[in-house]
């Protein structure tokens, strides 16, 4: 065995004792999906993965989906060995109450997780979105010899992830949209909680995917030449997503649990422990055990910065060529919004009649034009909900850089995709439907609250007035469940005036989602003071009873304090 090949052994036998100890003495989680897909993430991270432990949010970094969240602590330990700040007493404190390495990952808790990812389904849909932002914004702002948006969107992703119907939805509309720079490595090893898979999922999971216009392929995943071939492979195919589907063995080296179902969600047990590091010729002892070796075949402290660096001085050139795009550029990284962008907002005159989804279409003229890094779209619904503007053209295969995004008839997907695209970085995604099938795409937007990320819900035909469509279009418990939501903003404005306001606030808003109910009926525009309109934008911005009775004192004053 050569000096790598045994490099890439003790690093990813250290990833799956790490995995097998921290669940044990947690006594609860999932130990077989790190330890099935260790050979998969170590070649990946030594090989081809570009990050940098020293900055996490680095804008032009590949992203990585750990789409399985249950098996969160196959990131956990990647991230400790890459040099990420995640201490191993950190990974001792293994689903432990206010610990950075909870059950599931939590992009806002945890550097280096990219995004959260508990319910299956969600991580894969949301790389979609990950991957459409990277193409959107490198359409945008590359230029010949300064391709400042260039990276690659990884995925982890099991058999729960390819059963949940939310991962159809997004997958098709990646494979249509030809994002070639998606590549989902498949966990196949053909178990779940209840058993084997042929349970009940008996389809070509290959097959399925060439259909939605991806490339495949099938590979050996405790093989390391053959998952960096198979890698390379997909990242020659530049016009089309890639699914490789790798074949591992869960809880790969346990004598007596791999390939079970046993593996799937529950500790190996202290005697299934002793006997799998027998079998793998690691040490019984110390538990937690990080050979000095191992860190080092791992940490991507030093390649990561460097290309960090390179990065800098390609921006740098970027910004002398090119210094309107560079400012525009940086500026939607950081999520700053241009200066006087609020004075495109209209105002509406008093009596008035007009419905506030039209209103909504109407304030959208207004500031997409003013804020370019607006992107939205409606899941097959755009004449009814407002949310396009003219002008602007969709984005389509080789045509990535309109404005506007077909979803289809995705409510699911279009929730889902949104959020990758909220935490990419550069973008403010914006989409449409009914309020009725809000439904539809409910733990996407859970998670957008849970994310605190800025995703605006545009949610039409609000009211039971809608009579000739019938019950399934009548939204009645819709708005008390979506205020349920933890950190989900709700607003339902009275007329086209605070439609426009909920359109300011949302936009200010950084972090977490803003759903608007609007109306298919006309309204009339309401005669307000300055008192009444700060007072639904202070209710918008969580303002406090003291708060808002000081505002109803203050009156014209008002907004000082608002900005106080």
């Amino acid at each position: 065995m050569n000096q790598t090949a045994t490099q890439h052994q003790l690093a990813a036998n250290t990833i799956r004792f790490l995995a097998a100890d921290a669940v044990q003495k947690a006594n609860s989680g999932h130990p077989g999906m790190p330890m099935g897909m260790a050979d998969v993430a170590v070649t990946l991270w030594t090989q081809f993965l570009k990050h940098n432990p020293a900055d996490p949010n680095w804008p032009n970094r590949d992203r990585f989906i750990l789409s399985g969240g249950h098996g969160s602590m196959l990131l956990y330990s990647l991230l400790h060995l890459s040099g990420y700040d995640l201490s191993l007493d950190d990974i001792k404190q293994f689903r432990q109450w206010g610990s950075l390495t909870p059950g599931h990952p939590e992009s806002h808790l945890t550097p280096g997780v990219e995004m959260t990812t508990g319910p299956l389904g969600q991580g894969i849909s949301s790389a979609v979105g990950f991957a459409a932002a990277e193409q959107w914004l490198a359409a945008k702002f590359n230029r010949p010899d300064f391709a400042i948006v260039d990276h690659t969107t990884y995925v982890f992703a099991g058999d729960g992830d390819m059963q949940e119907g939310v991962s159809h939805e997004a997958c098709a509309l990646a494979g249509h949209w030809g994002l070639g720079k998606l590549i989902v490595l498949y966990d196949d090893n053909g178990i779940q909680i209840d058993g084997s898979t042929k349970l009940a999922f008996t389809e070509d999971v290959q097959a399925r995917f060439r259909a939605y216009g991806w490339h495949t392929q099938a590979i050996d995943g405790h093989d390391p030449a053959a998952i960096a071939t198979a890698i390379k492979q997909a990242q020659a195919e530049t016009e089309k997503p890639s699914l490789i589907a790798c074949k591992t063995v869960i809880g790969y080296g346990s004598p007596n649990k791999a390939g079970t179902h046993s593996v799937h969600g529950e500790p190996l047990g202290a005697e299934e422990i002793k006997l799998t590091k027998e079998a793998l010729g690691w040490p019984a002892e110390p538990s937690f055990l990080v050979p000095e070796e191992a860190g080092a075949h791992l940490n991507g402290r030093s390649q990561g910065q460097k290309a960090q660096d390179e990065w800098s001085a390609l921006l740098a050139g970027y910004a002398q060529a090119y210094p309107e795009l560079a400012a525009q550029f940086e500026a939607a990284v950081a999520g700053e919004l241009p200066a006087g962008w609020e004075t495109a907002l209209p105002q509406f005159e008093v009596g008035s009649k007009l419905a506030t989804r039209a209103a909504s279409g109407k304030v959208l003229a207004g500031i997409v034009p003013a804020v370019p890094q607006m992107l939205g779209g409606s899941a097959d619904l755009t004449g009814s909900n407002k949310t396009d503007v003219k002008g602007y053209a969709a984005i389509q295969r080789g045509v990535f850089d309109g404005r506007y995004v077909h979803y289809g008839v995705r409510e699911h997907g279009m929730g889902a995709i949104m959020n990758g695209m909220a935490l990419h970085g550069g973008v403010i995604p914006f989409g449409g439907t009914f309020l009725v099938f809000s439904d539809y795409m409910r733990g996407a937007i859970r998670l957008a609250a849970i994310m605190e990320k800025q995703v605006v819900y545009v949610f039409t035909h609000d009211s039971i007035g809608l009579g000739e469509d019938g019950p399934t279009h009548q939204p009645v418990e819709h708005l008390m469940s979506l205020r349920a939501i933890p950190n989900l903003w709700v607003f339902r404005p009275a007329d086209a005036n605070e439609t426009a306001v909920a359109w300011q606030v949302a936009l200010k808003r950084k972090d977490g989602p803003t759903a608007l109910a609007l109306t298919r009926q006309n309204l009339p525009s309401l005669e307000t003071n300055v008192a009444q309109n700060a007072l639904f934008g202070a209710y918008a911005i969580g303002a406090t009873d003291d708060d808002t009775a000081a505002i109803l004192a203050t009156g014209s004053e008002v907004e000082i304090a608002l900005q106080a």
